[in-house]
């Protein structure tokens, strides 16, 4: 891939403004109330920025752009966001997505700060225009496996959908477990009705079930399937990719969502900057801010510093500047480094957390792990 600028890098944008492009998932099929919290992380952090003077004088601006999980319309919308010269993109939620931003905006010579998505894989070679805050998939599914197994789980199923995503989940859990005593069994989510994955269970003595499936399809009527179903009384649902950590989850399964663990990137306790963003987004809002909101706030955080140094014409200037970032972000001190078997320059690490809905009271969260 070519690490050459393209010309519209070279140049100021048009206006008095410094422009960052977003890249969000706000339509069908994409993870939209995903795509909502990335979002408003990215406006709180851009009006903050703003309130206290902008970059060098003159205002911060997104120019945002819809994924809606497609590929190749991240592809288009990096494509586009280069040529109206922004300096750099950030965001995206949905991994396979990502990785084609990742791709083109190497390939332009456009920087791109990732906020959300966690596919080790992000680029296909090492390359110095991509860093990300998210932590690396093997890094939290691994802490994810070592809960399993302490819970005493040895017998895991995963109802899994056809996905580069979902099948990087299930290798890095059955590489983790096997060696450890565990067994990992593979179902289609897509072959099997929720009756008929429910059969599978029993058939399989799986004493776990992990959910590697879209939202509300067909997470939500496994989970129904399985919780209504007798022989299953205490087989664990579990939901590493965090499914159940947005309020929509809540609303469609109510007491039945609850006691799932997932897999969240936030420390036990935000500091102070922490808890004052997290006011700030719940009020924006509406609800409780998921970890993927604190991501989209992290990410303008990074840029802004990265720009009030650089300045938004030197792109070069930008990307050479990720080993060199010391960011106070909302959870804990935010530096970039090399980490063997990730080819962007990687936040490592994040806090991560495995927590679930408390059935007593499904609206609060529950810290079963830390990693």
């Amino acid at each position: 891939m070519s690490t050459t600028p393209s010309p519209a890098g070279a140049h100021r944008t048009d206006g008095s403004s410094v422009r960052i492009g977003a890249l969000v998932p706000l339509s069908r099929p994409g993870w939209v109330e995903a795509g909502r919290h990335v979002l408003a992380g990215l406006e709180l952090a851009v009006h903050e920025v703003n309130d206290a003077g902008g970059i060098d004088g003159r205002p911060l601006e997104l120019v945002v752009r819809d994924t809606a999980a497609d590929p190749r319309q991240a592809e288009a919308a990096v494509e586009e966001l280069d040529r109206l010269g922004v300096a750099a993109v950030a965001g995206e939620y949905h991994s396979v997505v990502a990785r084609a931003a990742a791709a083109r905006a190497d390939a332009l010579g456009l920087p791109f700060l990732c906020s959300s998505a966690v596919l080790d894989a992000l680029t296909e070679r090492p390359t110095e225009w991509v860093a990300r805050l998210a932590p690396a998939q093997s890094h939290g599914w691994r802490i994810y496996a070592d809960f399993l197994l302490g819970a005493g789980h040895s017998r895991i199923a995963v109802a899994a959908e056809p996905s580069v995503y979902w099948a990087s989940g299930a290798g890095i859990l059955r590489d983790h477990l096997t060696p450890r005593g565990g067994t990992v069994i593979e179902l289609d989510a897509r072959a099997l009705s929720p009756a008929a994955l429910c059969d599978a269970l029993v058939e399989q003595r799986a004493t776990a079930l992990l959910l590697l499936v879209g939202t509300p399809e067909p997470a939500v009527p496994i989970v129904q399937a399985v919780r209504r179903d007798q022989r299953l009384a205490e087989v664990l649902i579990g939901a590493p990719a965090g499914q159940p950590e947005f309020a929509g989850w809540a609303r469609s399964l109510g007491d039945e969502g609850s006691a799932i663990p997932f897999l969240r990137y936030l420390p036990e306790r935000l500091g102070p900057l922490g808890v004052r963003v997290g006011a700030a987004l719940r009020e924006r809002l509406a609800e409780p801010p998921s970890f993927v909101a604190f991501e989209g706030y992290d990410t303008i955080a990074v840029l802004a510093e990265v720009l009030r140094s650089h300045g938004d014409a030197d792109r070069a200037g930008i990307a050479a500047s990720w080993p060199r970032v010391a960011v106070e972000g909302t959870r804990g001190q935010i530096r970039f480094s090399r980490t063997p078997g990730i080819g962007v320059w990687q936040w490592a690490w994040t806090p991560v957390q495995v927590v679930d809905r408390d059935p007593a009271a499904p609206g609060r969260f529950r810290v079963l792990h830390a990693g």
